[in-house]
């Protein structure tokens, strides 16, 4: 099926008590890993694209061989814009296609947040696309004892209810001791502010940042409220730990390096849409 937006999906997640997950991914050989576990699971599924990736002149072929490449698929993928920059980036990105947006303004003052998530949120409904922004900041993994272990950047529970009215975003990222990349120290999870935000908004509630956490653990956090989880660096790791295996080979080649790429990416995607409790949703 064609591309559509997660939003529809992320109300039965909610509703079911299980998360959507979004993939990041970089290259086709990526996208076709995905694609080989969304086929397998027939979950629903959300591939993301970092705003990096738009000042790649590729962008526009990229998001084209993804729609191409999911255009028989059973199960319903989005392709969303992941940690958009800008208004203009998240239009960029409706007119290539994009199903849905994110607009991170996590590091601006709160008005500015909200005045420009409230622009973005009006230009993707317009596009008849799903709208998220970030409250709060989820910070990085390498400098978590400086800030996941102090609380710092948590949201606010009394200010989440205002932002949401005010922006009428569709699905918002939380922070509460969740850290994006690899977690130096043992990730400190707030569970009670996630179901203290999850009381305050009838909105799904996201989380990004969670390679290394144990499977317990993100049951537990979807019990909690969270209907969609950004998933990387754990498949990165995988991915490199492939490769390092295809070069030990006794004959490498490129093809055992897109092999193990495509592999590790369908490996870790399927055994997470069953961990979050997509499998068999679509």
């Amino acid at each position: 099926m064609p591309l559509v937006s997660i939003l529809p999906e992320l109300y039965k997640a909610a509703k079911g008590g299980y998360a959507v997950p979004l993939f990041n991914v970089f290259d086709p050989i990526a996208v076709d890993g995905v694609v080989a576990a969304v086929e397998e699971t027939r979950a629903p599924c959300i591939l993301g694209v970092y705003s990096g990736c738009f000042r790649d002149a590729n962008i526009a072929a990229f998001a084209a061989y993804i729609r191409e490449r999911v255009r028989n698929l059973k199960a319903p993928v989005a392709l969303m814009l992941d940690h958009g920059e800008s208004l203009d980036q998240a239009r960029q990105a409706l007119e290539l296609g994009f199903t849905d947006v994110m607009f991170d303004g996590s590091r601006l003052p709160l008005e500015e947040n909200i005045a420009i998530t409230l622009q973005v949120a009006r230009l993707a409904h317009e596009a008849g696309a799903g709208a998220e922004a970030e409250l709060g900041h989820v910070g990085q993994g390498s400098t978590y004892s400086e800030f996941g272990a102090k609380r710092l950047g948590f949201t606010d529970p009394q200010a989440v209810e205002v932002f949401v009215r005010q922006t009428g975003v569709d699905f918002l990222a939380i922070a509460f001791g969740n850290a994006h990349g690899d977690y130096a120290g043992e990730p400190c999870l707030d569970l009670d502010l996630v179901r203290a935000i999850r009381r305050k908004v009838d909105i799904p509630l996201v989380m990004h940042g969670g390679s290394g956490l144990t499977d317990d653990q993100y049951r537990q956090v979807i019990s909690c409220g969270i209907a969609k989880i950004n998933y990387f660096t754990g498949i990165n790791n995988a991915a490199t730990a492939r490769m390092v295996q295809a070069a030990a080979d006794e004959k490498p080649s490129m093809f055992k390096f897109t092999a193990a790429l495509r592999q590790a990416y369908a490996e870790r995607a399927a055994h997470y849409l069953q961990v979050f409790g997509a499998a068999g949703k679509a």
